[in-house]
């Protein structure tokens, strides 16, 4: 029987059947996008599951809630690929896709003999997406990834910290991961729409690296300009001032009164009309150069108040500000509730667990969060029986242990 979820999906993908090869992170965000737009998204894992499932604490109920996070919307089967029967089951289920995604180091899928152009040959309609550490070619195309090593490699860490002359710091988030993700699932969407015009599949290939490199837009312009490598800057911009965290009797705040009109709107709000006639500051490029003496007399003045009276006053006088808030506080805004960014979903064993939601919002096919992550192996009977496999023939293949189903083989 279909699953009833997968049949009903509005989402803009609606249709698409998709086979994610991928574990942890880069992969599982890229299938997950794909799931919150409607694509049915079955998730492979080995016998004892995706790393993830690992990643404890926390939990809840025993169940990983980073696994969780990267794995809703998605239907789970377990497979043992170094099992004949496990390897054929798979070829059959990628006969059958318009996408695949991997992970795996370079070669392993041609070792199990399902390599793309062995498989486009059967499929001549199959999306192939690589997301690797450092793309399929070049020096480096044999190396494994990890964002750690892709943040530092792409300059990032070079730019990310309070200032110069201090120990290099990663971007908190695992942008590189997490940007391969979105790459990956952008890529296999434009390809898809070429199948949907041609019929033709073709091969995307992005990575870590690259998804860290294009954090780097505005140092890069720097770069390439000037021939100089900018340095890290805290939370200031490095085209633009004042943009950047300030303090406040109580707290931080965000302000962004870079252009002239915001500038003068600031000036108005914080009364200090004075600092518009100061000939260091009297336009962007020279409150750039002067950016460390700007800094310590608007910490100085913005000290006066707690961080709720001045964003009351910038949002009245039309000044871009906002507070810094921590996950949780996050989590609980109005605007983020309004937007859907906190759906929760009711798992067999953790109970109502909470995620993110879909980012992008379609009027016409909207997108969304309908299902919770799977148990390992628990839909492996579902997928099986749709891909044409008799209950005696799914019963042998769990005994032999070429697949896992929830409940079985433990």
């Amino acid at each position: 029987m279909a699953d009833t979820q997968a049949a009903s999906a509005t989402g803009p993908l609606a249709g698409m059947r998709v086979i994610e090869l991928a574990h942890i992170m880069a992969g599982p965000v890229c299938g997950l996008m794909l799931a919150d737009m409607g694509a049915d998204v079955i998730k492979v894992e080995k016998p004892e599951g995706d790393d993830s499932r690992r990643f404890v604490p926390p939990d809840i109920n025993g169940e990983s809630a980073a696994y969780m996070m990267m794995n809703r919307n998605k239907r789970g089967i377990a497979l043992n690929l170094k099992s004949g029967d496990g390897c054929a089951v798979l070829k059959r289920l990628l006969l059958k896709a318009d996408v695949v995604i991997e992970n795996y180091r370079m070669g392993t899928m041609e070792k199990f003999g399902l390599g793309y152009d062995t498989l486009k040959v059967d499929n001549p309609g199959l999306i192939y997406c690589e997301i690797s550490g450092f793309g399929r070619t070049g020096p480096y195309a044999t190396h494994g990834g990890f964002d750690l090593i892709a943040q530092g490699m792409s300059g990032l860490m070079s730019i990310t910290g309070e200032g110069p002359g201090r120990p290099p710091v990663k971007v908190g988030a695992p942008v590189s991961d997490i940007t391969a993700g979105i790459l990956g699932a952008m890529g296999i969407a434009a390809a898809y729409a070429r199948k949907l015009q041609t019929g033709e599949g073709q091969k995307v290939d992005t990575s870590l690296f690259e998804a860290a490199i294009i954090h780097t837009y505005w140092q890069s312009a720097i770069a390439f300009a000037t021939g100089v490598a900018p340095g890290p800057m805290g939370s200031a911009h490095p085209l633009n001032a004042p943009y950047q965290a300030f303090r406040t009797a109580d707290g931080w705040i965000n302000i962004g009164a870079a252009n002239q009109k915001n500038w003068e709107r600031f000036l108005a709000v914080i009364e200090a009309p004075e600092l518009g006639d100061d000939a260091r500051f009297s336009s962007n490029d020279r409150r750039m150069t002067n950016l460390a003496a700007l800094v310590d007399i608007l910490n100085e003045k913005l000290a006066t108040r707690p961080s709720a009276q001045w964003l009351a006053r910038l949002l009245e006088a039309g000044v871009p500000a906002g507070p810094v808030l921590d996950i949780c506080q996050m989590h609980e805004d109005p605007q983020v509730i309004v937007r859907d960014m906190v759906p929760a979903t009711d798992h067999p064993v953790a109970g109502p667990v909470k995620t993110l939601g879909l980012p992008v919002k379609f009027s016409a096919t909207p997108g969304g969060v309908t299902r919770t992550a799977p148990l390992l192996g628990e839909h492996t009977h579902q997928v099986l029986a749709e891909a044409g496999y008799q209950r005696d023939d799914i019963d042998r293949l769990v005994e032999e242990g070429a697949v896992i189903a929830a409940g079985a083989n433990k």
